[in-house]
């Protein structure tokens, strides 16, 4: 198997660097071997873990490697929150992206700068960003779905490019952070097994499904840091596997970076995955197949290592010089006056530019599944208004996992409030999370929202059911078993729509697809938000209220019936996502409405063999509102749903239109895009007819019963 895996040819294609940068990147170099030539062997194996002390001879000062910025920089105080970025996947915005990942990196220096300061060397306070997540949600069970992009690798690796770009910088030397790609590779759930689990896709599934996004990461973003899974891969553990670190990652996409493990997965080659002896042992597995930098305590073993003539010196030094590279980039192992990214004052760190950024990312993530009797936007002078469910009020349900801490935050309660009119009644409960509420409290919701005009129900998950292994506190180890909404927040809406037939708005919180249906015949309006950030509240209120309009679109399937879905531990991708199901979905990935309606009509496609497709359409605003609408360009390849995907995404535009504006969009599909990955992993331009769809949503059963925008061309190549 890995011999047929490593039979695709090399392709290194780096594109070259100005003269003076590559002068100056061979300077820093140059003092990266300088430094590692002075330092002692015990220094060395010091700096190879990622909580390191400083070398005071050498001017070097401690620096802890772990720092997270998920969706703005995480555990280390005060910081602009943004959405998660599941919700961010929704937004469909590349650019968008791009600027939360640049204004991440802002508050990063400008905190940073501070810390330092303080001689602050704490974790969290560093340079060295584990983000982002570009696994593919391939299971809407899975915990930590919420940190990904979503389900299609073509978006996943998009956005995540994008994300990566705005976190580094344009400078061609220096990094403004370092972003990280995680966890390479074939990592999505179950938390409880993640330790000690062997997964052995096939050819066909790796290098369609698990792996683009990476090399999107790698060859496109030059991103600085890949951070290995825990897991194995056909038999070696995903941080100490040769066939990931070095043929594929290193020789076949020619990183230049740093390799870092998931923290304590060293250990787990002997102690979870059993496939060393020792410590020492598993130092020398990880150090041989390409590791520079151990996330736990592992390494401790390395002088054993050497001892044992597991591991020479000059290993050590092979591993440690990527690390010196990126301090060196970074512009903090010594002051460097080159560096454009030293002079960040505290005033960036939650600014208004930042504010109004995550703001509109959260506006521009939420997603309209349902709106139906007039129930949305609504009436800023409606007379009486009552707002209830576990998450209405309280912050946490904003937040998702891996989140920083701002000194603003407004729930769903306080924007609504704060867009009414100042005559309108506005009443509030709780509701109820977990247990069952009692009887008192659903008499007087039932009469209360009975009472008033309209009902705002917020509710469906947070943190506490669901994230990573030891986080959430309700779920298995952090998955869900189902993705049912919890009962009793279920038996609570019920009780609710017995009494008031129309008027009911539900909003629905949490990272991942959950079943809808029931949701969906109870209320006029449902309201996908996601994990929102801080801003949350206000965005909410500019939809609710008609001041914005939707255009988020899911990035996930959303099936009919979880108790349908493959088994969990099954990592095949039959069944899985919009690419492979032909049934079983209830809300199709790019789906998502709007307050307007644009016709899709004259598409044309243009086919060339050495250039690809080119694709046109106009789009006709025919509502009665501005609206941004996102189509997407999806091609069904000769044997489409047989050796091939049903369908796959391979292009997308975000364009807004004024009221009654006409466009004409062009798409450019480079032929790239339209290979297909055979069984031994190659791709292959197949001979033969393709079809291209332009729609609002990826084609499906449910296209035509949800009113998608689809309109479709034949080509051959």
């Amino acid at each position: 198997m890995k011999k047929q895996i490593l039979s695709v040819p090399l392709a290194l294609s780096m594109a070259a660097l100005p003269a003076a940068a590559q002068e100056k990147l061979d300077r820093l170099e140059q003092q990266a071997d300088e430094l590692i030539g002075k330092m002692t062997l015990e220094e060395k194996f010091s700096q190879l873990m990622n909580e390191t002390p400083g070398i005071p001879r050498l001017g070097i000062e401690p620096y802890d490697w772990w720092n997270e910025g998920l969706h703005g920089v995480g555990r280390s105080g005060r910081a602009t929150v943004f959405p998660q970025p599941i919700g961010l996947g929704a937004t469909f915005d590349t650019e968008m992206v791009r600027k939360i990942g640049d204004a991440i990196a802002t508050e990063a220096r400008a905190k940073y700068i501070v810390a330092r300061r303080n001689h602050n060397y704490a974790r969290y306070t560093g340079l060295t960003f584990w983000s982002p997540n570009v696994n593919i949600f391939r299971d809407p069970r899975w915990g930590r779905g919420m940190e990904t992009w979503g389900e299609d690798p073509f978006l996943t690796g998009t956005l995540g490019t994008a994300f990566v770009r705005g976190m580094q910088g344009d400078d061609p030397v220096y990094l403004k952070v370092a972003a990280c790609g995680k966890h390479f590779a074939v990592h999505s759930g179950p938390e409880a097994t993640r330790h000690s689990v062997n997964v052995e896709p096939s050819l066909h599934d790796l290098w369609e499904t698990y792996l683009p996004a990476f090399e999107m990461l790698v060859k496109e973003g030059k991103v600085e840091i890949v951070m290995g899974a825990y897991n194995r891969v056909y038999g070696e553990s995903a941080s100490g596997s040769k066939l990931l670190l070095t043929d594929i990652l290193r020789q076949k996409w020619g990183f230049k970076g740093h390799i870092v493990s998931d923290c304590d997965a060293i250990a787990d080659i002997w102690k979870g995955h059993q496939i060393a002896k020792s410590e020492a042992e598993a130092c020398a597995i990880a150090i041989k197949a390409g590791l520079n930098v151990e996330c736990g305590t592992t390494f401790r073993a390395l002088r054993e290592a050497l001892d044992r003539q597991l591991l020479t010196e000059a290993d050590i030094n092979q591993a440690l010089k990527p690390l010196m590279m990126t301090r060196l980039k970074l512009g903090i192992m010594k002051p460097d006056p080159d560096c454009p990214y030293n002079n960040f004052g505290e005033e960036v760190i939650g600014s208004k530019e930042h504010i109004a950024l995550a703001r509109q990312s959260a506006v521009e993530s939420m997603v309209l599944l349902k709106n139906e009797s007039g129930a949305l936007p609504i009436d800023k002078n409606i007379h009486t208004l009552f707002v209830t469910g576990a998450g209405a009020a309280d912050a946490f349900w904003l937040m998702g996992n891996y989140f920083g801490i701002s000194d603003r935050y407004c729930t769903y309660l306080q924007g609504i409030v704060s867009k009414v009119s100042s005559g309108t009644a506005v009443n509030y409960r709780p509701g109820c999370l977990e247990s069952a509420p009692t009887l008192n409290t659903i008499n007087w919701a039932v009469s209360e929202s009975a009472g008033a005009e309209k009902t705002i129900v917020v509710m469906g998950n947070n943190g506490n059911l669901e994230g990573e292994e030891g986080e959430a506190i309700d779920s298995e180890m952090g998955d869900r078993e189902n993705i049912r909404i919890p009962e009793s927040q279920m038996n609570y809406l019920r009780q609710i729509c017995r009494r008031k037939k129309h008027g009911v708005i539900v909003v629905l919180t949490g990272g991942s697809p959950v079943d809808v249906r029931e949701v969906c015949q109870l209320a006029d309006a449902v309201i996908m938000a996601w994990y929102p950030g801080q801003e949350g509240g206000y965005a909410l209120a500019d939809l609710l209220f008609g001041d914005a309009n939707f255009s988020g679109h899911l990035p996930v399937t959303f099936p009919e019936d979880g108790d349908r879905l493959p088994a969990f531990e099954d990592y095949s991708m039959q069944g899985r996502t919009y690419k492979y199901m032909a049934d079983n979905i209830y809300f199709p990935f790019g789906y998502g409405l709007s307050y307007g309606h644009v016709n899709y009509s004259g598409l044309d496609v243009k086919a060339d063999k050495k250039r690809g497709l080119t694709v046109t359409l106009t789009l006709t605003n025919d509502g009665n509102c501005e609206v941004t609408e996102t189509p997407q360009v999806y091609v069904l390849v000769p044997g489409a749903g047989i050796s091939a995907p049903i369908q796959q995404l391979v292009d997308f535009k975000r364009i807004t239109l004024g009221t009654g504006a006409t466009t004409e969009l062009t798409f450019d599909i480079p032929i790239d895009r339209l290979t297909t990955v055979q069984e031994d992993g190659n791709r292959k331009l197949l001979k033969g007819e393709y079809t291209i769809t332009v729609a609002s949503a990826a084609p499906s059963p449910r296209t035509a019963t949800l009113g998608i925008q689809t309109v479709s061309a034949k080509a051959k190549l």
